[in-house]
């Protein structure tokens, strides 16, 4: 009898096809539906990208003021969605409230009708443009109520990621700043087979809808070994203090066997391919600022990583400081990281739908054999 091959977590085991993004090995490039990520990140929009990854192509100008309009014209939210943030207690962390949050737009969307309309392509369309749309409103919200503060309404008039800033802090930051949230935004959208798009393509694979899909991926994501890494690095920074301190706590942390945020990746071999591109805009953002500090201790922090255990940084290390100086609480960096996310798990939720396959592995038992209840 052969014994059978666990593959614990699925490592290396592939599933199935798609055409939503990749990772070349051959230039270390994470592709959105054929294009380096890093070259989107400097030539187009959060909306060009998110198109893309919807559309299968970037749109051209009628496409994309089309598309534009359409997005802006769904931002406002429900009040039924605000009413239900308000009921939650303000300890409830900002993943929960976002989690919350699309699960009742699902509630509300009155096309849900049948088991026809939930998986009805077009329209599960519309309604991830629809989500991605209302989170801005909702993770904004999530960090205002914290600090007390009211909702703001979006303004038609503004860029998605310049309208996101306006509704967390009141008000549009110079372009620096936008220009950097943007980048943020194209750099998380999409990444193939994680945990989280997995497990919207597993609930999508049962004829679910896709606000079932995304909230389940939002639960996936706020686990620490997936989501969070972001928020990790920010408070490893607030406790290391300055560059000065960097190896000392290094040091004491892998004599502690800690994990260190922020460094390394299960895809990438030789360093994640989108950190270039957040580290530069990162960099902007200490010189807007005026915060040279921040960047010293990330650079003493990744030398020292580097030279301790050859391990570069990923995605969740610049990103981590760059929320932290554009405003956001450290508890709102994984929401972020959910409304940049959405399109990608949307998009692979319609790829899913047009060729769907239940998903459904197999185990190993090993458990006790067959055994019978006495009787009494």
């Amino acid at each position: 009898m052969t014994e059978t091959e666990i593959k614990k977590g699925l490592a290396g085991v592939v599933v199935d096809e798609t055409a939503v993004s990749k990772v070349n090995p051959e230039t270390n490039s994470l592709l959105y539906r054929g294009y380096p990520v890093h070259e989107l990140a400097e030539r187009c929009t959060a909306e060009e990208v998110a198109y893309l990854l919807w559309h299968g192509e970037l749109p051209d100008e009628r496409q994309l003021a089309e598309f534009e309009t359409l997005e802006r014209s769904m931002r406002h939210l429900d009040p039924t969605v605000k009413d239900a943030i308000d009921a939650l207690p303000l300890s409830a962390h900002p993943m929960d409230v976002v989690r919350t949050a699309v699960s009742v737009l699902g509630a509300l969307d009155e096309t849900l009708t049948t088991d026809a309309t939930w998986i009805d392509v077009d329209l599960t369309l519309e309604r991830s443009i629809r989500m991605w749309a209302q989170l801005p409103a909702i993770v904004a919200y999530a960090q205002r109520r914290l600090r007390d503060e009211d909702l703001v309404e979006p303004r038609d008039d503004l860029g998605y990621s310049a309208n996101f800033l306006h509704m967390t802090f009141g008000e549009v930051p110079e372009l620096v700043v936008v220009e950097a949230f943007d980048v943020s935004m194209i750099l998380y959208a999409e990444h193939s087979f994680n945990a989280s798009t997995f497990t919207a393509r597993v609930i999508t694979s049962t004829l679910s809808d896709v606000y079932s899909a995304v909230t389940g991926a939002i639960g996936a994501l706020k686990g620490p070994l997936h989501g969070g890494a972001n928020e990790a690095v920010q408070n490893v920074f607030e406790e290391i203090g300055s560059a000065d301190g960097a190896q000392a706590w290094l040091d004491a942390a892998l004599a502690e066997k800690r994990k260190i945020m922020g460094f390394g990746h299960r895809v990438y071999k030789n360093g994640d391919s989108r950190v270039p591109t957040m580290r530069a805009a990162l960099a902007t953002l200490v010189e807007h600022y005026e915060r040279p500090e921040v960047l010293d201790l990330y650079d003493a922090l990744e030398t020292a990583m580097g030279e301790a255990k050859n391990i570069k940084p990923n995605l969740d290390y610049p990103s981590g400081p760059a929320y932290n100086l554009m405003g956001f609480d450290t508890a709102l960096f994984t929401p972020l990281f959910i409304a940049a996310r959405v399109t990608g798990w949307t998009a692979h939720v319609r790829e899913q739908l047009a060729a769907n396959a239940l998903i459904r592995p197999l185990s190993l038992y090993t458990g006790p054999d067959e055994r019978h209840v006495p009787a009494s």
